[in-house]
């Protein structure tokens, strides 16, 4: 476990998470009113927007999203779907949201050296590792009609946006955080969930990822009583350090028994903290905000320890060469048979039907 742990969240994302991830916290009764109101929102919200639903874009759209509040490891699920779908013939993009981007107008286009403070800080990481276009605005259907008009993709893949129902889908893929799991199983703001967990049966395919040794069982748990046809487990993997200002690598295990400062701005840090933990480092743990717009101030400390933050919080403190901090690109690993769901699912979309009829014509 960390040996020291500095949290820097607000005292109202604090306390909520108590009451979410605590199941004994009596709090979520007092908040059942909201709740209550939550919901009938939602509802009243999900079906004008179905009924202002696009009509299907020239290509399928694929969705990865979630239906709890926080990180669940969505972004290096697109890479790697982008990824496999390019092995496979594929030309796809992807749109995004752009959560907390300050751009003047949208859609904006997104490229890798783009400033984070104008699109977001997962846009630009998309647009780093996957060498596809990449869209992002806080209207999807227009991403999507920028996308195509700009550029020759034959599919696309949104980085979250399962919520924004006005956004046509074709296939949907939940992730769910094994070690966190649905929480208390309370719909906002009693608990985590943007969504009941029965929206999982409409799902394509559900996702668990359980990317760290320390909590297999937890997801073994979860992987028992989620009753999907179409389940598969994920892991991030990463063993190597890549310094922030000169690129420099070294392994994760170099580090050894050694006291490291861990700064993340991130919606689950403690996954990322376990971990570590894994690898043996001693922690002293600095969790800010999900999507903290860092300062140099924020990863500079007395203590001539290293620094080691997630590559999502890295592609916003590259801009501060700074020598003693570093940053653990991850990948995604899939088990066996998600692809030929996914690819199956795509060859069999009406529109990708349509198409072939067309070209046999």
């Amino acid at each position: 476990m960390p040996t020291h742990n500095h949290s820097k969240k607000p005292w109202l994302h604090q306390y909520l998470e108590n009451i979410w991830y605590q199941p004994r916290k009596m709090g979520k009764y007092a908040l059942l009113p909201l709740t209550l109101m939550y919901c009938g929102l939602s509802t009243i919200r999900r079906w004008q927007q179905e009924r202002q639903r696009a009509k299907h874009s020239a290509v399928p759209v694929i969705i990865v999203g979630n239906i709890t509040v926080g990180g669940t490891g969505k972004t290096p699920l697109v890479i790697y779907i982008i990824e496999q779908l390019k092995l496979a013939g594929y030309s796809p993009g992807i749109i995004s949201r752009g959560y907390k981007g300050k751009a003047k107008e949208w859609p904006q286009q997104v490229r890798p050296m783009t400033p984070t403070h104008l699109v977001g800080d997962e846009p630009v990481l998309l647009a780093s590792h996957t060498h596809v276009p990449v869209v992002v605005g806080p209207d999807r259907n227009m991403s999507i009609r920028c996308l195509l008009n700009h550029h020759d993709c034959d599919v696309i893949v949104s980085d979250d946006g399962l919520q924004h129902y006005k956004m046509q889908r074709d296939i949907e893929i939940i992730v769910i955080d094994a070690l966190r799991g649905f929480g208390n199983g309370y719909c906002l703001p009693s608990g985590p969930l943007r969504e009941p967990v029965k929206r999982l049966n409409k799902a394509t395919i559900c996702v668990i990822n359980r990317n760290d040794k320390a909590h297999s069982s937890d997801s073994d748990s979860l992987t028992l009583t989620l009753r999907h046809p179409h389940r598969y487990s994920m892991q991030l993997q990463g063993k190597q350090l890549i310094n922030l200002s000169n690129a420099e690598k070294i392994d994760l295990s170099e580090l050894k028994g050694k006291t490291v400062h861990v700064v993340t701005g991130i919606g689950h840090p403690e996954r990322f903290f376990a971990y570590l933990n894994t690898f043996g480092l001693k922690l002293i743990t600095h969790s800010f905000a999900d999507h903290h717009e860092f300062q140099k101030h924020d990863i500079m400390f007395t203590q001539n320890y290293p620094v080691i933050m997630t590559e999502k919080d890295a592609v916003k403190c590259r801009k501060f060469q700074t020598h003693n901090c570093w940053y653990l690109p991850v990948k995604a690993r899939v088990s066996t048979g998600f692809m030929d769901i996914l690819l199956g699912q795509l060859r069999t979309s009406p529109l990708s039907i349509q198409k072939e009829k067309v070209k046999n014509e």
